[in-house]
């Protein structure tokens, strides 16, 4: 069962594509990805954990092998996106889970969680941000230009992250181990972007990214209401996330343990092995009850 299993499922009318591995008698754990990846970024972790989980990965709409309906067919947002997965999870019987979330996997998992917190388990954060102090100044052309008015002048700029050197960059900015990480992944996700309308849908998503924000008071008083057990994973040398978004959820969040990665964005590329091991460490601590931040 620690091979990976790939499905499609059908939720709300579209096709959803998730990876599987595991016994489903195991605790579940689900892999939220980030931007402009899909669910392969987890192909290394995942099977490091089937034999104590029961994984779930799921593409969102847009992203991978999901579907990618044409924007007037769909309104591409984060609320859009979270409903699929919650979709997916609701379908596939999963009531309780541990939630692991990287970039866009952030916004999606808070949404959830914040909504039915009774089903958390514990929480896996890597690299995501909620708290204002966590944004770099890349973020600089989207909350001083593009939220405050989109138009085609303020949508250029941020069309350069979706550019095929851009995305090469995102991979490989602050990593201390470049030949780790394989070129597959920017090639992959350059070749999706290359789909129809995919430029628009990206850019369609960095502009609702604004009520992500708006949300953050939200999820930063959930953190400090449930204060979940959670490990932060973070790459200090991530492009988008300062360490400070790390330190900022320990804050309010005393049973979160924070370990900062020599890495950027995609540390998990280079540090699946101990995330792995970090996290099978802690299930084991959870199962027998001796969990302590």
């Amino acid at each position: 069962m620690t091979q990976t299993r790939y499905h499609f499922a059908t939720v709300r009318g579209r096709k959803v594509f998730y990876r599987e591995a595991g016994d489903a008698s195991l605790p579940a754990i689900i892999l939220l990805h980030g931007f402009p990846s899909s669910s392969f970024m987890f192909r290394g972790l995942i099977p490091l954990l089937a034999e104590n989980f029961h994984v779930i990965a799921p593409d969102y709409i847009g992203f991978g092998q999901s579907d990618a309906p044409s924007r007037n067919d769909f309104v591409y947002s984060f609320e859009t996106l979270t409903a699929h997965v919650a979709g997916l999870l609701d379908q596939l019987g999963v009531n309780s889970y541990v939630l692991y979330m990287q970039d866009y996997g952030g916004p999606v998992g808070f949404r959830i969680v914040t909504k039915h917190p009774e089903k958390l388990d514990w929480l896996v954060i890597q690299n995501t941000n909620a708290y204002e102090v966590g944004f770099t100044p890349a973020w600089d052309g989207f909350r001083g230009a593009l939220w405050k008015n989109r138009s085609p002048e303020t949508e250029k700029p941020l069309a350069g992250f979706l550019t095929h050197d851009a995305i090469k960059g995102i991979y490989l900015h602050g990593s201390p181990k470049p030949e780790l990480i394989s070129p597959d992944n920017w090639e992959s996700d350059y070749g999706f972007m290359q789909r129809p309308n995919e430029i628009r849908v990206n850019l369609d998503l960095f502009y609702d990214y604004r009520n992500n924000v708006a949300l953050y008071p939200v999820w930063q008083k959930f953190l400090r209401d449930h204060q979940p057990r959670t490990i932060i994973f973070w790459g200090q040398d991530d492009p988008f996330f300062t360490p400070a978004g790390a330190e900022a959820i320990a804050r309010d969040n005393p049973n979160a343990t924070v370990m900062l990665i020599d890495g950027g964005h995609f540390a998990l590329e280079e540090y699946s092995t101990e995330i792995a091991a970090e996290m099978r460490a802690l299930a084991d601590r959870v199962a027998a009850g001796t969990y302590r931040s």
